[in-house]
């Protein structure tokens, strides 16, 4: 096998997309600077008991494992970041108010997320910690579907879902844990055969509740209404849809559309609250994600109230349009003090200048440049190629 290919789903950046992948990760990382969020950036490498919390088989399946030549213990390459700002927020800052930080790294699946995802993600995001009412979820949700704005992705669609109405359906029926897992697992494939015959033994108010779960996607207004009137009335429950319909009402005015899915249990393990995706008709997966998830930090010693979402830049890459790259000026290789000073000068005012090391005008379509630099009258001068 040649030596130049890489594994599946593995794949190079070339310029035009690592250079804007770059501008949209500084662009991203000053609108949460500017928003009171702090920057930390974890290890590519931990543990795989300090990554592979919350009991999550997928994220157990998607991590990459191998043992440390050092101490012999089972080290992980992270799949997610968020685990590790947990860590951070609960056991090196250690802070007692509200805490918001944000991280920008390459996470790394087994398995691709999608068949055009790549398993070598950007991951981006932001975490508020130290808060656990409806605004910090309210400034985390604002803040995802600002920056997708600002990178220019618009038209976008946004589900929005509470895992409170599930747990509070499964604890309420005490259900035991590897009936609780099947269940869970055939209301995210939305398998309506597989949950009729799991609810066959449950008792009816349950039993009516678990299958009408699946049918509650869509149109906000009418999915809130329908779930009030087909489940139960659990405060849990009632003050899941409560706090879903503050979150449509505020923020309908920075989207396409709203949705409800309370079938969404993605995340289930470690999410405590409300969740949320957005989906934009050029992708098939979600290409943004986040959700409450109170109890991680205790896995560290710390439970805290949290928040978050994150992204992959190199999917949304995929999603913006073309971008015509400014051509640069062709100088020439010369040992000449005036040519430096003039380079110097165009570069501090933000143009493109590239020397011209082989001087082969066969090649200078390479440079990628429409300008050159010539001498006339004594004078560094730019003319168009």
């Amino acid at each position: 096998m040649p030596n130049w290919l890489l594994p599946e789903y593995i794949q190079d950046m070339l310029p035009d997309e690592a250079w804007r992948v770059e501008q949209m990760r500084a662009r991203f990382l000053d609108l949460l600077r500017k928003s009171g969020y702090q920057l930390v950036a974890p290890p590519l490498l931990e543990y795989a008991e300090s990554l592979l919390i919350g009991g999550s088989r997928d994220m157990d399946l998607r991590t990459f494992k191998l043992v440390d030549q050092l101490g012999g213990r089972t080290l992980a390459l992270r799949a997610d970041i968020t685990p590790q700002v947990a860590r951070i927020d609960a056991h090196l800052l250690n802070r007692r108010g509200v805490t918001r930080l944000c991280y920008a790294g390459s996470v790394l699946h087994t398995q691709p997320a999608g068949l055009t995802r790549t398993r070598e993600l950007l991951q981006i995001g932001a975490e508020l910690y130290g808060h656990s009412g409806p605004e910090s979820d309210l400034e985390i949700q604002q803040l995802m579907l600002q920056s997708l704005n600002m990178l220019g992705i618009g038209d976008v669609h946004l589900d929005l879902g509470h895992v409170a109405v599930f747990r509070a359906l499964v604890s309420h029926a005490r259900l035991d844990e590897e009936l609780e897992g099947e269940l869970f697992a055939v209301l995210q494939s939305k398998d309506s055969p597989a949950l009729q015959a799991l609810t066959q033994p449950l008792d009816k108010t349950l039993r009516n509740a678990l299958l009408v779960l699946p049918s509650l996607y869509g149109d906000c207004a009418e999915v809130l209404a329908r779930a009030r009137e087909s489940l139960p009335g659990y405060t849990e429950i009632r003050a899941a849809l409560d706090a879903l319909q503050t979150a449509a009402t505020q923020l309908q005015p920075l989207v396409a559309s709203v949705g409800i899915d309370l079938a969404d249990l993605r995340g289930y393990h470690y999410h405590s609250g409300m969740v949320f995706a957005a989906y934009h008709a050029g992708s098939h997966d979600a290409i943004a994600l986040g959700g409450r998830y109170d109890d991680l930090g205790k896995s560290f010693g710390r439970a805290r109230a949290a928040t978050g979402f994150s992204m992959d830049l190199r999917q949304l890459y995929r999603l913006l349009p073309e971008q015509t790259v400014k051509p640069g000026i062709c100088a020439p290789h010369l040992d000449d003090p005036a040519l430096s000073e003039k380079i110097a000068q165009l570069r501090a005012s933000g143009e493109s200048v590239v020397v011209d090391l082989l001087g082969d005008a066969a090649l200078r379509g390479e440079l990628q440049c429409d300008r050159e630099l010539v001498l006339r009258d004594g004078a560094w001068q730019i003319v168009a190629l």
